[in-house]
């Protein structure tokens, strides 16, 4: 179909409808930016607990040969008709506000006040599971069972892996960029962790640091490739699955939330570090029951609380708008 002018060929774009609509995802949008400026935590957690998980993988996947290819030969509306455009745009625009607003304050309560921090995110996560499991088509299945079991399983693993030295060939760092962003994809991964555990974070963030300078250009670009090629064919393989096998994805990527809740447990005690350009990175940890009920296990107690409960009260508003 042709179109007009570009106004019509934005208003044909999937996407929210009404104002209300915009501003309801771009304030998920905003959570998923704060998620992701927390150490260990997705902004893929937030997109699936909010309910938004699928249709960002649908606007990922918007980005393909068709779209690409009506750029390339210059026709741009039709280009604007197939991506996402009118979803895309919110969505970014939510997770920079967070990114470039909120950092300074995450950065200070995840250091300065990292239980109370953690607790809020535990019980959030927490209640988003029950909510999440609720859902699920038949969660007695067997098949259900297992891919929760297996996400479960994967997660835990995965977040409780130890950084290892790894090579700095081309075909490495593009890897890297491949697994960096399908751990952000994923909820319940954080892709800023599973560089750290590929040996990988310091030597990225270097490169970033100081872009033109012994060849970290060449670095930036292969990393960025990887991370091009692991958003686009990852999440149209998450998508593929989701069309498919819709009951035991989900059950998996539950299951991966579940597993990944051993990362964001308040009470830890540190048992190796390292020094990353400065600063020192927490390699590996171990989750310990708090020694003495104090204001501030009193404090994080609560908020897990409220954090817990606000998820049930949005969840209960959610219903009954829609039986309404």
């Amino acid at each position: 179909m042709e179109y007009k002018t570009l106004k019509e060929a934005f208003l044909a774009s999937p996407g929210p409808q009404e104002k209300r609509d915009y501003a309801v995802l771009f304030g998920k949008a905003f959570c998923m930016g704060v998620a992701d400026l927390i150490p260990g935590v997705s902004g893929g957690t937030i997109a699936f607990i909010t309910g938004i998980y699928e249709g960002l993988l649908d606007a990922v996947g918007s980005v393909n040969k068709k779209s690409i290819g009506a750029v390339l030969k210059g026709d741009i509306k039709t280009a604007i008709s197939i991506v996402h455009i009118r979803f895309l745009i919110p969505l970014v625009l939510g997770m920079l506000s967070a990114i470039f607003m909120l950092a300074r304050l995450m950065h200070y309560l995840i250091t300065d006040h990292p239980i109370p921090t953690w607790a809020m995110f535990f019980g959030l996560i927490a209640a988003s599971i029950i909510v999440i499991f609720k859902q699920l088509e038949d969660p007695k299945k067997w098949d259900n069972i297992l891919s929760l079991l297996v996400g479960g399983v994967f997660a835990w693993v995965m977040v409780s892996l130890i950084p290892v030295d790894t090579p700095t060939d081309s075909w490495f760092i593009y890897l890297c960029g491949v697994i960096g962003i399908s751990a952000m994809i994923l909820p319940g991964l954080s892709g800023s962790f599973l560089l750290l555990i590929l040996g990988k974070y310091e030597f990225i963030t270097g490169a970033v640091k100081s872009p033109f300078v012994d060849g970290n250009f060449t670095i930036l670009l292969t990393f960025v490739a990887g991370s091009l090629t692991g958003v686009a064919g990852f999440s149209r393989v998450l998508n593929w699955f989701l069309k498919h096998y819709h009951g035991q994805t989900m059950a998996f990527l539950t299951g991966i939330l579940i597993g990944s809740m051993k990362k964001v447990w308040p009470w830890k005690e540190v048992l190796e570090t390292k020094v990353i350009r400065g600063k020192t990175r927490i390699l590996r940890e171990a989750n310990i029951l708090p020694e003495s009920f104090d204001n501030t296990v009193l404090l994080a107690i609560a908020l897990c609380i409220v954090g817990f409960f606000l998820v049930i009260w949005m969840e209960s508003r959610v219903n009954k708008k829609a039986i309404a």
